[in-house]
Parts: C-alpha cells; sequence; structure tokens
C-alpha cells in the first residue's frame, strides 16, 4: 500500500486533533537587547486590537524606556503573580490567570526568564508552553544568545556566560520567526541615547558586551538562525508536497573527489567557496569497491583527503556505488545531505566513452533538480 494512502493509527488522530487545538506561537528574535522586539510586539498588538481581536499582555518589561511605555496605554494588561521567596514578594507572570481569561493572543516578553524557584514551572518558555496547549496564540520574544546550542559560541564571543537559554527545539517549533536586525552603530548609538539601560550602565556595557565586534558576530548568528529556520521550515513544506531537493535558502557544498590528480586542488576550491559563504563542506568519495577490497594506494589516498579534509573542519563520506550509477550515487548523496552545490573535476573520460557511456554532468543535471554544478578545469603547472 502507498504509504500516503496508510490508515492512522487512533493515536496520530489524536496527536493530529491535538495539534489543530493548539495555539500558535510567533516570536521575535534580535541579536541583542536594544533591537526592537517589544516595542514590534506592543505595535503589532495594538494593530490587532484596532482589528477587533482579544489580545492581552500577559508580561512586558519596559525597563523604564518611555517609548515602550506609551504603547502599553489602552491594552490590557495581565495583573502579575505575587510570589513568596526567602521572605520577599516577588512578581512572575499568571499563566493560570491568563488561561482562565482566554483571550485570543496573548503578548509574553522575555522567553528565556527563569522564574523564582518557588514557581510552578522553572521556565517562562514552560509556561508559554502551558498557554499554547490552551488553545491560547502567544507573541514572544528572545534575544540570539539564549539559544541553548550558541551558548558555547556566544561565551568565547563576548566573555559572557549566559545562564537563562531555551531550547532550540522550542524556537522552532514556532509557527513564525522574524528577525529584528539593526547594525551594530545604531544598537551602540541608542544605548548611548539611553534608550536601552540606565544611565549608570551605559560606559560598562559600551566597553564589554557592546563592543562593535561583539554585536557584529551576535548579528551575524542571528542572520544565520533564522536563514536555517526558514530553510528548514521551506523543506518540512516541499516534503508535505512530495517534493524532494535543496530549498537554496541555505548553501551546502559538496566537492567530489576520485583518484585522479586533482582531488587536492578540488577540496581547496571547495573549501574557499565554502569559507566564503560561512557554511558547510562536504567531500564525498565514490567507489565500485567495499573499504575492505581497496588496494593500499586507493587507502592511503582515501587516508590524505581525510586528514585535508579535517584541516578545513568539513565531513568526509566514502560511498559504494551498490549497482547504481556514479552519477546516480552522487545525486543521491547530494539531496540526502541538502547539498545546494555540487565541485567535481574534469571529466577524465575521453570523447568515445562520454558517448557511449554518458556523460557524469549530463546525468546529475537529469537527476538532480535545483543543483548548482561547477566544473573545475584540470591544468598541469609546469615544474620550474
Amino acid at each position: 500500500m502507498c504509504p500516503a494512502y496508510r490508515r492512522k493509527t487512533p493515536e496520530e488522530i489524536l496527536q493530529e486533533i491535538e495539534h489543530l487545538k493548539r495555539g500558535k506561537l510567533k516570536v521575535y528574535i534580535g541579536s541583542a537587547p536594544g533591537v526592537g522586539k517589544t516595542y514590534r510586539m506592543l505595535q503589532e498588538a495594538r494593530d490587532l486590537r484596532n482589528e477587533g481581536i482579544d489580545v492581552v499582555i500577559g508580561l512586558i518589561e519596559t525597563h523604564g524606556r518611555r517609548e515602550t511605555a506609551e504603547l502599553i496605554k489602552n491594552l490590557e494588561v495581565m495583573p502579575k503573580l505575587q510570589v513568596h521567596y526567602k521572605g520577599h514578594a516577588l512578581e512572575e507572570m499568571d499563566t493560570e490567570a491568563i488561561i482562565q481569561r482566554n483571550p485570543d493572543i496573548v503578548i509574553v516578553d522575555e522567553l528565556a526568564h527563569t522564574n523564582v524557584p518557588t514557581s510552578k514551572r522553572e521556565k517562562r518558555y514552560m509556561d508559554v508552553e502551558e498557554i499554547l496547549k490552551a488553545g491560547i496564540h502567544v507573541i514572544s520574544a528572545v534575544n540570539i544568545q539564549h539559544l541553548e546550542s550558541l551558548n558555547d559560541i556566544v561565551e568565547q564571543i563576548t566573555n559572557v556566560k549566559v545562564r537563562e537559554r531555551i531550547p532550540d527545539q522550542f524556537l522552532h517549533m514556532a509557527n513564525e520567526v522574524i528577525l529584528i536586525d539593526v547594525t551594530p552603530e545604531i544598537l551602540r548609538k541608542r544605548l548611548k541615547d539611553g534608550k536601552i539601560y540606565h544611565h549608570s550602565k551605559i560606559e560598562q556595557s559600551l566597553e564589554n558586551f557592546f563592543t562593535k565586534s561583539n554585536l557584529g558576530a551576535l548579528r551575524e548568528l542571528s542572520l544565520r538562525e533564522v536563514a536555517d529556520d526558514v530553510d528548514e521550515r521551506i523543506e518540512k513544506a516541499k516534503k508535505s508536497n512530495g517534493q524532494s531537493g535543496p530549498t537554496g535558502a541555505h548553501e551546502r557544498i559538496m566537492v567530489c573527489v576520485q583518484h585522479g590528480g586533482n582531488a587536492e586542488k578540488l577540496i581547496r576550491r571547495g573549501w574557499r567557496i565554502a569559507n566564503r559563504l560561512k557554511t558547510d563542506l562536504i567531500i564525498l568519495h565514490v567507489s565500485n569497491e567495499a573499504s575492505m577490497n581497496r588496494s593500499a594506494e586507493e587507502r592511503k589516498k582515501i587516508h590524505d583527503w581525510k586528514k585535508l579534509a579535517a584541516q578545513f573542519n568539513a565531513r568526509f563520506i566514502a560511498e559504494q556505488m551498490n549497482n547504481r550509477k556514479i552519477a546516480q550515487t552522487i545525486t543521491d548523496v547530494a539531496v540526502e545531505n541538502g547539498v545546494t552545490q555540487i565541485i567535481l573535476g574534469q571529466s577524465a573520460r575521453s570523447r568515445w566513452e562520454e558517448i557511449w557511456k554518458g556523460s557524469i554532468v549530463n546525468n546529475i543535471m537529469r537527476y538532480a533538480s535545483g543543483i548548482d554544478i561547477h566544473i573545475v578545469s584540470d591544468y598541469k603547472t609546469r615544474e620550474s
């Protein structure tokens, strides 16, 4: 039976029903505090209210910003929950009150916030999860440094250990992710003008977290994260429509090497392209022989290619053809790994072989869709 017509299990049907009941999540993501995420959320809340949609403020931190506070006027703000901890009365978002109020949409700021230890849930994103389960739509915001997978990278860039983090999967399950992007120069000016932190923190912030190099690197991380997110969404949409092939939103380079004399040249050319595009590099070697049947010379070449690949932080794949044509094997690996550009050396086949067996390039183009192919000439330099 075709998989598309397989009868769904009762558990799968229940999961689909629960998914339909679930609220939708929109997340504004930025490279650093002060890019304008909260301001943008409140603007959207006012627009939604003017359209007659029931929207409330679950929690917003203005941080003393006058423009942000102005946007809250005339919007319904849910009272905060009083939480007692170590003799102090602290405030947190009242998740249960929001669920009971049951608006169409709730605005929740600072998604990575850690709740007071005596709270029902440890993190604010967990509160948001409960609100979504109740069928309420959520608009929230987070900065790139709070993503779990980027924690080490952010610390290396900024020398700051970010302790409040959210799982990457939570962001990836959002129905919509929107990047709020400003240049480091604009962000530093906002800081100097007192639009981000209190005046007492400005000089210290400019010299530490808000340096141009830090902000530039965090901005690049934000752009790449959102690009990857778009890539994944396009890929999922294509798969659900029965389509295959790369999306093209995020480049992936694959170099194909055989036992000719230009393999290392191809690897270096591939690295230069991948480095320029700031993307991943794959080195592919296709063989008719299983690894145990390769000659000593072949094993040594593969060992040398692996060493060179490691230098360039590239992934090396040795693929056996298994009764496939070489072009089909290359295409299979490319599609499986989401490759958008394939780099090949000039064919060593004679003109008669190409007529009899077919051009590898032409066959790849026939098998693959949406993949660019680069042919590197096999010129030889003269020894001096």
